[in-house]
C-alpha cells in the first residue's frame, strides 16, 4: 500500500524550498529548446508549467500578503494564468508555445518570487503583525500549502507533458538515458505464474463505509465532505493489469470488437485509429514502448500504462469483469499495493454530499470541473514524494491517456 503522505505543518519555509528545488531538479536534463514546444492542446510546454506554478505564489500570496511587493512583469499575469476567471484574462490553452518570454526570463521570474516568498515565510512573529496579514495566520499557511501541492501536481504534469512532446519527435529523445520508471512492477506482477483475469481477487463484504478525507493534514476540497456510502459485496484484484495481458486483448481483436466498447469509446477508436496504448510501437512483430528513457522493448510484467478510460473499460468487458468504483477502491486500498499507475475507476467525477467551493479564485480549483470526467485513484511513478493518499481524487476526460494511467479490475 502507498502510505498517506502530504505537505502540512512543520516548517513552511523548508517545505517551500524543498518543493521548488525539486521542480528545478526535474529541469536539469533539458536543453533550452525542450522547454518550448506544445504539440497538442492538453500538453503544456515545460516553460509554462514552471512559470504557472510561480504565478500561483505571486498572484495568490505575494500580492495579498507582502507589503510593497513588486510584480516581476505585469504581462506574466496574463501569460501564465491557467483557468482562473476570477483573476482575469489569460492566454488560450493551445497558445502556450511562445518564443518570448525566454526560458532564461522565466527562471529569473522564479528566482524573484522565491526571494520574496523566503522573505515572507521567514518574518519573525513580532514583525509579522506589520504585514497585510500576519505570516502565521491560517489563511496564509493554507494558501502556501495549497500552492506547494499545486506545484507537485505540475511536477507530474511536467514529466507527462514532456514525455508526450518527446514522443512526437521522430528522434524519440530520452529525458534521461536509462531512466524508465514505467517499467517498475508491483510484487504481484513480477510473481511467477500470473493468475488469470488480472490477479488474485480480494473479497470484501458489503458494508456502510466512510468515504472522504479524515485527518489534520492537507487535502483538496474535492475530498470533502466525508460521508457514508453503502457498498454491496465485491471483489477487487490485488494487482494491476500487465502489458502481457493487454497484448492478449489486442491479439484477440479487442480494438476491433464493437461489443466491448462504450458507444463514445467505439467512436473514439475509429475516429482516432487507436490500435494500442499510447506510446506503443510494433516493430518487426515485437512490441516496444516509448519511455522517459527512450524507446525500449515492452516489459511484459510491468503494469500497462497510458490507457484511456475507454480502453480500461473495454479490457474489463473483454475479461467479463469491470472497473471498481472510486468508493470500492478507497474502501479496499489497504488490501493491495498501489502507487505505480493512476487507476481508472467506474465513477464519474461529481461533488461529494456537503462539498463547498471556497470563495474567490481558489474556489475554481476543482468544483467547476465536476462534469463529463472520470475519477482515477492512487498515484503513479511520476507522482512526487509527499503527494499521495487514499482519498485523493484525480480526474480526466475518458479519452485522455498521456498521464500514467492503468487498470485494476473488480467483480
Amino acid at each position: 500500500m502507498q502510505p498517506a503522505r502530504s505537505i502540512a505543518g512543520g516548517d513552511l519555509a523548508a517545505a517551500y524550498s524543498r518543493v521548488r528545488t525539486y521542480t528545478e531538479t526535474l529541469c536539469e536534463p533539458l536543453e533550452t529548446e525542450d522547454f518550448i514546444p506544445q504539440p497538442v492542446v492538453d500538453v503544456s510546454p515545460a516553460r509554462w508549467n514552471i512559470a504557472h506554478t510561480t504565478w500561483f505564489f505571486e498572484e495568490m500570496i505575494l500580492k495579498k500578503f507582502l507589503p510593497d511587493y513588486k510584480v516581476f512583469d505585469p504581462s506574466f499575469g496574463f501569460l501564465f494564468n491557467s483557468y482562473y476567471n476570477t483573476v482575469g484574462d489569460r492566454t488560450a490553452r493551445d497558445k502556450r508555445s511562445l518564443s518570448r518570454p525566454t526560458v532564461k526570463r522565466v527562471f529569473e521570474y522564479r528566482k524573484h518570487v522565491d526571494v520574496a516568498m523566503s522573505q515572507l515565510l521567514s518574518v519573525p512573529p513580532a514583525v509579522a503583525s506589520g504585514l497585510t496579514q500576519p505570516v502565521d495566520t491560517p489563511a496564509l499557511s493554507e494558501l502556501v500549502v495549497l500552492g506547494l501541492n499545486h506545484e507537485q501536481q505540475h511536477q507530474e504534469l511536467f514529466l507527462s507533458d514532456l514525455k508526450y512532446t518527446f514522443s512526437v519527435n521522430p528522434l524519440f529523445p530520452a529525458y534521461r538515458e536509462g531512466y524508465a520508471p514505467e517499467e517498475r512492477s508491483d510484487r504481484g506482477a513480477i510473481a511467477t505464474g500470473l493468475p488469470d483475469a488480472g490477479g488474485q481477487f480480494v473479497d470484501l463484504e458489503g458494508a456502510i463505509c466512510e468515504i472522504g478525507y479524515n485527518g489534520d493534514g492537507f487535502c483538496f476540497d474535492n475530498e470533502f465532505a466525508r460521508h457514508k456510502v453503502y457498498l454491496d459485496d465485491f471483489s477487487i484484484s490485488n494487482r494491476l493489469i500487465t502489458n502481457e495481458e493487454f497484448v492478449e486483448f489486442i491479439n484477440d481483436g479487442g480494438y476491433t470488437d464493437h461489443r466491448l466498447w462504450h458507444s463514445e469509446g467505439w467512436d473514439w477508436v475509429n475516429r482516432e485509429g487507436v490500435t494500442s496504448p499510447l506510446y506503443w510501437h510494433n516493430q518487426d512483430g515485437e512490441w516496444h514502448q516509448f519511455t522517459l528513457g527512450g524507446v525500449r522493448k515492452l516489459e511484459p510484467n510491468s503494469p500497462v500504462c497510458h490507457v484511456s478510460f475507454y480502453e480500461a473499460a473495454a479490457f474489463a468487458e473483454w475479461k467479463g469483469l469491470r472497473l471498481p468504483t472510486e468508493f470500492e477502491w478507497e474502501a479496499a486500498n489497504d488490501k493491495f499495493d498501489w502507487g505505480l499507475r493512476w487507476e481508472w475507476t467506474n465513477s464519474a467525477y461529481l461533488p461529494y454530499p456537503g462539498f463547498k467551493k471556497a470563495s474567490g479564485a481558489v474556489g475554481e480549483y476543482n468544483g467547476k470541473f465536476m462534469v463529463n470526467q472520470m475519477v482515477l485513484r492512487g498515484s503513479s511513478v511520476a507522482t512526487p514524494e509527499g503527494h499521495s493518499r487514499p482519498t485523493y481524487r484525480n480526474f480526466f476526460h475518458p479519452h485522455l491517456r498521456w498521464q500514467f494511467t492503468g487498470i485494476r479490475l473488480a467483480r
